[in-house]
């Protein structure tokens, strides 16, 4: 008995993870037949836009739901309970703002939004971080382009770095010939002197 309640166990995590691409294909598909919900004679009228907006007149013909008007929203039009309010790659979102919080999110389930309140620094430990995990990073694009901006600098940065130790190397070779040359008049001078007093 233990054995076979262990086998069950075992085997229900793969259960659920295809059960859950199961239902969200229906959502995708019932999603597919959800007809665009407008306001009523927003086509009419340039005034009005056409997010939704309930009817609630007591002649209305939409609300009344008669024959050849819009349909109006209805809860039969819902989405299956178990893939409700999940990102359309079936991973539950969850926002994060600092290294902390990705030690409370689960890899397999839960899929990783940056905060745009978040830094360039903390990002990048942020994004490096969730490497480590393997969690999946959602708005990874805005995060990757930010990485680019710095990476882009910080190369700019080290090119001006390179140039100004190039420059020095080359004031210190210029230096060392100057006190090379000084050397060899001193020199010369000296040898100069003494050829002179030895006559």
């Amino acid at each position: 008995m233990n054995a076979k309640r262990g086998w069950i166990e075992m085997s229900e995590p793969k259960t659920a993870v295809l059960e859950r691409e199961k239902v969200l294909r229906l959502r995708a598909k019932v999603k597919k037949k959800k007809p665009d919900f407008v306001r009523q004679e927003s086509w009419r009228y340039d005034r009005l836009k056409e997010n939704w907006r309930r009817p609630k007149g007591i002649d209305n013909k939409m609300r009344r739901k008669i024959k050849g008007w819009p349909p109006t929203v209805n809860v039969g039009y819902r989405g299956p309970k178990a893939v409700r309010g999940l990102h359309p790659s079936g991973y539950e979102e969850v926002f994060v703002y600092n290294v902390e919080d990705l030690k409370k999110v689960d890899p397999k389930t839960q899929a990783v939004r940056i905060a745009h309140t978040v830094g360039k620094k903390k990002r990048m430990q942020i994004l490096q971080e969730a490497k480590k995990r393997k969690i999946m990073i959602l708005n990874l694009s805005e995060a990757k382009e930010e990485a680019k901006k710095v990476s882009s600098k910080e190369i700019e940065k080290t090119e001006v770095k390179e140039r100004e130790e190039k420059e020095e190397k080359v004031e210190e070779a210029a230096e060392k010939e100057k006190s090379k040359a000084k050397r060899r008049r001193a020199k010369k001078s000296s040898e100069e002197e003494g050829g002179k007093q030895e006559q």
